[in-house]
């Protein structure tokens, strides 16, 4: 335990751990300081200056996001002075700043805009000497809009310390010093993977996803259109936060009722697809079991750690299963098994993906993902852009009448709903792939050791038949480089994984912790988030993905099995090699698993 120290805040004695700063401190005693580029979930920088508190024995404020406490100091964090240095800060970061905030996405959910209003700031007598730049819309998935930026650093820390990925940096210095991409090349022509973690952590409405809200009613609006729906597992456990219900409320049935009010024709789950993700996915792994592979098999459900491992990891392409994600599962069979089911023109069918991520909007565009003949995904909105149209929609989501989706592929399990959570896959797959292996079921399906916001998880589970299964689960980008160079080395060293199978998700937390969920959540926000589907997941009557009726049906009357020919071809994809420099593909990684 941490050497303790005497501390008076605001007046206030207490006693505290020496390891923590000043603001630390005051938000565990519920004090709130001020603050622009400081998030507990990352490292300060002491960027913004707004965080000032005045400390007995210093004639200048601290900044209290990187001053440590230390034995008898004395802390003011509300004085005239500190008011009047606060919002001239504020005052000075608005002069240089496009203030729009009627029709910015950040609109009520910006942390500038929230400050300058609690500290009284009046932009309309601020001098502008803001010389607009043009914004950088590079990217399928993420607007970057420099008007906007306040030069906190939040995404520069996080791209580059969490994730690991060095798409975004400071260019030039002093007055002139503005987050960039390496040589002014754009998102596009970055290694960004996409991830919008950046998206997250923005205070303002500076980085943002590129909406296609417009695109999606449009095709609403089209009587010759035929619009289907998919939701993410995630998506039913982040909206209630919108609506001022409890966090971690699972709200999956009003989320059905605000979809077919909005106007789509077919209302479905993607964590149908979810649990057919674990049955072809499930099926690899045990194959490659008993074919004795040396090398690992890893999950292949999240778009921005394909992206990543194609960029820093394609000597280990053969190792990411070929199961496309649930998302592009979904769409294919919309426009094959779906369409075939329902005698519709898959020509005039669109689908559309709602995603805690904005890594799903390049996934909807690779040119791989058309197995159907079509693009088999048409529009992807994040949780934020369903938000924005159920307030347009002018829906009262938190009093809506609970509804049911849509039949023929929309029944899912336990395991399905945990995809949403980091190691949700790991357990949904372990709970089938023991059948698979064994032809018994396992009776103790809850994975606990998989559980969790540990960045790196590990457990072996013994399997009748094999012996030891030997897992690991890593969440966020940096924590899959820590796994990747793991197993990298193993290969290396003795041909040999130290795992079998091995999950990973590109955002911190999971899907749960998607770049495309609502602004201002934090770490602790997402372990919520996450409880909520595991509750879900108890509650749920049919709790094993090889047990949904649905799955079963499709196999019997449209795939035949998991793996077989049509399977492959429809539910499987391949992967590139990508410049590091760049993220551009340089040539192909991987074939087709046959």
């Amino acid at each position: 335990m941490a050497k303790t120290v005497n501390v008076w805040l605001d007046g206030n004695h207490i006693e505290v751990p020496e390891t923590m700063n000043i603001i630390e401190v005051a938000d565990k005693y519920g004090v709130h300081i001020p603050r622009l580029c400081y998030h507990p979930d990352l490292p300060p920088t002491a960027n913004c200056g707004v965080c000032v508190v005045e400390v007995s024995g210093n004639p200048l404020p601290k900044r209290a996001c990187c001053t440590p406490v230390a034995e008898g100091m004395k802390i003011t964090t509300n004085s005239k002075k500190l008011r009047a240095y606060r919002k001239t800060l504020v005052e000075m970061i608005l002069s240089n700043h496009e203030v729009v905030c009627p029709t910015c996405s950040a609109n009520n959910k910006c942390e500038l805009q929230t400050l300058a209003n609690n500290l009284g700031v009046d932009p309309d007598h601020l001098p502008t000497i803001l010389h607009k730049a043009v914004k950088d819309e590079t990217s399928v998935s993420i607007i970057r809009d420099i008007n906007k930026c306040i030069a906190c650093g939040r995404c520069v820390t996080v791209c580059n310390e969490v994730q690991t990925v060095y798409a975004l940096t400071f260019a030039d210095r002093g007055f002139d010093s503005h987050v960039d991409t390496a040589f002014a090349g754009g998102m596009a022509n970055s290694p960004c993977v996409n991830c919008g973690q950046c998206t997250v952590y923005c205070p303002t409405g500076a980085l943002r996803e590129k909406s296609e809200i417009d695109a999606v009613w449009e095709a609403i609006l089209d009587p010759d259109k035929h619009v289907i729906v998919q939701e993410a597992p995630a998506i039913r456990v982040s909206l209630a936060e919108e609506f001022g219900m409890e966090l971690g409320t699972v709200t999956v049935k009003k989320m059905y009722a605000a979809l077919r009010k909005l106007g789509f024709d077919a209302v479905m789950d993607t964590n149908f697809t979810a649990d057919l993700t674990i049955m072809e996915e499930g099926t690899e792994v045990v194959e490659k079991l008993k074919a004795g592979s040396k090398r690992p098999v890893i999950t292949s459900c999240s778009p921005g750690w394909i992206k990543f491992m194609e960029t820093y990891y394609p000597d280990l392409a053969d190792c990411v299963s070929t199961a496309k994600s649930p998302m592009s599962m979904f769409g294919v069979l919309a426009k094959t098994y779906y369409a075939e089911e329902q005698k519709i023109d898959p020509a005039k069918i669109v689908t559309v993906a709602i995603m805690p991520c904005t890594a799903k909007k390049f996934e909807a565009r690779r040119p791989e993902l058309r197995d159907s003949g079509y693009q088999d995904t048409d529009y992807v909105l994040t949780t934020r852009e369903f938000l924005r149209m159920v307030h347009e929609g002018g829906i009262d989501f938190k009093h809506i009448k609970e509804e049911d989706a849509d039949e023929n592929m929309s029944f899912y399990t336990g395991a399905g709903t945990i995809f949403g959570a980091t190691g949700g896959v790991m357990e949904a797959a372990i709970r089938s792939a023991y059948t698979l292996v064994t032809g018994e079921e396992l009776e103790a399906i809850d994975i606990t050791a998989v559980r969790g916001l540990v960045g790196v998880k590990k457990a072996t589970i013994p399997v009748p038949g094999f012996g030891d299964l030997n897992v690991a689960v890593a969440h966020g980008l940096g924590n899959a480089r820590i796994l990747m160079d793991e197993i990298r080395e193993g290969l290396a060293k003795n041909g040999v994984s130290p795992y079998h199978f091995v999950e990973i998700m590109a955002c911190p937390g999971g899907c749960v912790g998607g770049g495309g969920q609502p602004y201002g959540n934090d770490m602790a926000m997402r372990a919520r988030r996450g409880e909520g589907l595991y509750q879900e997941d108890r509650d749920l009557p049919v709790r094993k993905s090889h047990h949904n009726p649905e799955v079963k049906r499709i196999y019997e009357r449209f795939l035949g099995a998991p793996n077989s020919p049509l399977a492959l071809k429809l539910l499987h994809t391949y992967y590139f090699k990508r410049s590091v420099n760049s993220g551009q593909v340089t040539e192909q990684a991987t074939h087709k698993h046959h």
